[in-house]
């Protein structure tokens, strides 16, 4: 009955919003996968499952944010497009969602506040939400109130678990008081019917005493306690070394772990640690939802917690997590540098491991997707490590994941675990940690835009490294103040930090120091209006050689504006064109952004007017997706010069207001310089020459106070304006 009721709320002209509720172990998930495949037909984009975790015991909820980041990812959005911003992820996710008929199933969830932006906005789609409770703050929707199963149902449930020719000579009344005796609740049913399977002498009486023998047992929580019963009968079954691993496996800090982990935990091989968990499979106790990867229901998990605590001692339970935690550090480590090879100098060193793990990563490829699918687990393990004071666990763990967070454009997360790091750090009095942890902060809120915050921790981390005489953390330091001075246009203090950073690199022969250096001091010398070819190439040389491809993507892009300003502008675009391949290469949205606004440039110097405003289109829909205000304004900025140069200044001087706009909230005067000579060249194409006269000399005004003779748009430096200012407008 409640299979049809769910498939009988089909609609393709609404968002249809399901919940289903009931108590733990009653079967929503059972039911909700179930009714998922059999309406798979109707959405044929596909469908999205997330576990919210909002009753797991020992797992963190997942905050909506952290769920939209993952739902967005699901759906094909690279890392860097996602903004950190709850509402503007939650309306990108129902862009991504818009005009697709999709189905969602978001399985535990703890409260309305946690589904509501998961939801999406137009017709089509169909949300089945799996939870212990009714969400009734959900507008429009349809609720199931999952009951225990019918007496006659449960029977029939425990006969197909068991098998029919086991139970030929068992009375039905003893049937039916082992469904009584498990709460008519399916989860219960199975584990005692394995139970029965596994001993072939029991009788069904048997079964029966034993688990009403459970469920007198004083600790059992009342709401759960068939299950629990059935539970405990099915733990005081398993051998001594299974009830080892089922303590073991609940102490994981994760949703869900690989054979490796299994074997960290309880200190065997992997091939002896998948067949251990494929004994705990047949018992129900666990479950296998991909190939070599293992969850606990949730009340399964707080079974063996709830076990593990109460016989495990404390050392047994730290040393388990110190081996799990130490095997999860060396392969993050080895992921790490077959990913990432460049930098290898400045994380931690890769510790021992703890087994000979045979699926570990073996290539780039390998090593990637391991870091993806153990993320979550990483950033699990790195929080526990933070609230039961193993800052070495943890500031290893910061250390080492800092780049894969920050290419996969999890700046959240990466603030966040960077953060405790740092509070670890100070807390256990290690000051290169301390510097560490500023330095991997430093940059992430540089690019979520938080220019303030992030220069005071890289003034911070420059008074720290000086006091301690950490040279290398001197140098990330100065280079990180360094970017954040470029970004905000004070290109001559810029120049000062990057040329420190570089004295210390070459001093102490750190070639990505070096690297970083030179781009960032091109980037400050280009600011300044000066020539930064032999910066960019001499960056580009290390670059290629280190196959640091994020800093060999930079250094193209400077050496093609420095092209660009020689006139150079073939060679130019054969830069930029390398840029944007590098960029979709390696999943890079900004970079895919910053080589098409450069292309743009680069076609509208060359009056081909039509290859100009399909770039700037494509990055303003681009930007607007990831949330990048900052190329949104480039695009209006270069389609305004457009729209002015092919004889439309009416649609020109819109697009300079509402570039404006944007970048005056940003904060970045140089970039309004450009839009108020893009609001005079339009208003003087109208012949209201007063207007012009009025935004060259706004522009004028903003490049003197900042010292800055040259800007990103040629037509708008220092000397174009004083020109403009000169002789067009003098009337």
């Amino acid at each position: 009955m409640e299979l049809t009721d769910l498939e009988g709320r089909r609609d393709p002209n609404a968002v249809v919003v399901i919940t289903i509720a009931g108590m733990a172990g009653v079967g929503k998930t059972a039911l909700a996968v179930h009714a998922a495949h059999r309406m798979a037909p109707d959405y044929p984009d596909g469908q999205l499952f997330l576990d919210l975790h909002g009753h797991t015991e020992g797992v963190r909820s997942v905050e909506p944010s952290d769920a939209l980041d993952r739902l967005l990812r699901a759906l094909g959005v690279a890392g860097g497009r996602i903004p950190p911003d709850l509402d503007d992820r939650a309306a990108l996710y129902r862009s991504e969602l818009a005009g697709r008929r999709m189905l969602v199933l978001l399985e535990n969830a703890g409260s309305e506040r946690q589904v509501l932006p998961l939801l999406p906005g137009s017709p089509g789609c169909m949300v089945l939400i799996t939870g212990r409770r009714r969400l009734a703050g959900l507008d429009q929707t349809h609720t199931l109130l999952l009951d225990v199963l019918p007496p006659r149902d449960a029977v029939e449930l425990f006969r197909r678990s068991v098998g029919e020719r086991r139970l030929l000579d068992e009375p039905a009344e003893l049937l039916d008081r082992v469904v009584e005796a498990c709460g008519l609740l399916p989860l219960a049913i199975r584990i005692a019917a394995a139970r029965l399977g596994a001993h072939p002498s029991w009788r069904v009486r048997d079964l029966v005493e034993r688990l009403r023998d459970h469920q007198r047992l004083a600790e059992l929580e009342a709401g759960h306690r068939t299950v629990l019963a059935a539970l405990d009968l099915s733990y005081h079954q398993l051998t001594p070394d299974l009830q080892r691993v089922y303590h073991l496996c609940g102490l994981h800090p994760g949703a869900d772990f690989d054979t490796a982990a299994i074997a960290a935990l309880t200190h065997t091989r992997p091939p002896e640690a998948a067949r251990l968990a494929d004994r705990l499979i047949d018992d129900h106790l666990l479950q296998e939802p991909a190939p070599r990867r293992f969850r606990f229901h949730d009340l399964v998990r707080t079974h063996a917690m709830a076990t593990a605590a109460r016989e495990m001692d404390e050392a047994d339970r730290r040393a388990a997590l110190t081996r799990l935690f130490d095997q999860y550090c060396h392969t993050a480590s080895v992921a790490m540098h077959l990913a990432y090879p460049y930098e290898y100098e400045r994380r931690p060193a890769v510790p021992p491991p703890v087994l000979s793990d045979p699926h570990a990563p073996g290539d780039p490829v390998q090593a990637a997707g391991w870091l993806d699918a153990e993320l979550a687990n990483l950033l699990a393990v790195a929080h526990h490590a933070a609230d039961h004071d193993s800052a070495p666990h943890l500031l290893h763990l910061s250390s080492t994941l800092d780049r894969h967070l920050r290419t996969r454009g999890r700046y959240v997360d990466a603030e966040r675990l960077h953060s405790r790091s740092l509070d670890a750090a100070r807390g256990a009095g290690d000051r290169r940690g301390e510097v560490a942890a500023l330095t991997k902060r430093g940059p992430i809120r540089r690019l979520l835009g938080r220019y303030e915050q992030a220069m005071a921790d890289f003034t911070q981390a420059v008074t720290v490294a000086r006091e301690i005489g950490d040279r290398s953390g001197e140098m990330e330091a100065l280079t990180g103040a360094g970017h954040v001075l470029n970004s905000t246009s004070r290109y001559g203090q810029a120049a000062e930090r990057f040329g420190e950073a570089l004295e210390i690199a070459r001093g102490v022969g750190d070639k990505d120091g070096e690297l970083e250096a030179l781009t960032g001091l091109g980037w400050s010398r280009f600011g300044q209006g000066r020539d930064a070819t032999e910066q960019f190439e001499h960056g580009l040389e290390i670059a290629r050689a280190r196959r640091h491809r994020i800093t060999e993507l930079h250094a193209l892009r400077g050496l093609g504006h420095a092209y660009r300003r020689q006139g150079r502008l073939e060679e130019a675009a054969r830069c930029y064109r390398r840029a944007l391949g590098i960029a979709h290469e390696i999943g890079n949205p900004h970079g895919q952004l910053s080589a098409l606004v450069a292309l743009g440039h680069v076609h509208r110097l060359r009056a081909r007017p039509q290859e100009a405003a399909d770039n700037y289109r494509r990055v303003f829909a681009l930007a607007r997706e990831i949330d990048d205000r900052n190329y949104q304004y480039e695009a209006l900025q270069g389609l305004g010069r457009v729209r002015c140069s092919t004889g439309d200044p009416g649609h020109a001087l819109d697009l300079h207001r509402r570039a404006l706009d944007l970048v005056s909230e940003l904060g970045q005067l140089v970039d309004q310089a450009r839009a108020h000579d893009g609001l005079a060249h339009a208003h003087h194409a109208l012949h209201q020459d007063a207007q012009a006269r009025r935004h060259w000399r706004q522009a004028l005004d903003i490049l003197v106070h900042l010292g800055v003779d040259h800007t990103e748009d040629e037509e708008a430096g220092a000397e174009a304006i004083r020109a403009r200012l000169g002789d067009r407008v003098q009337d």
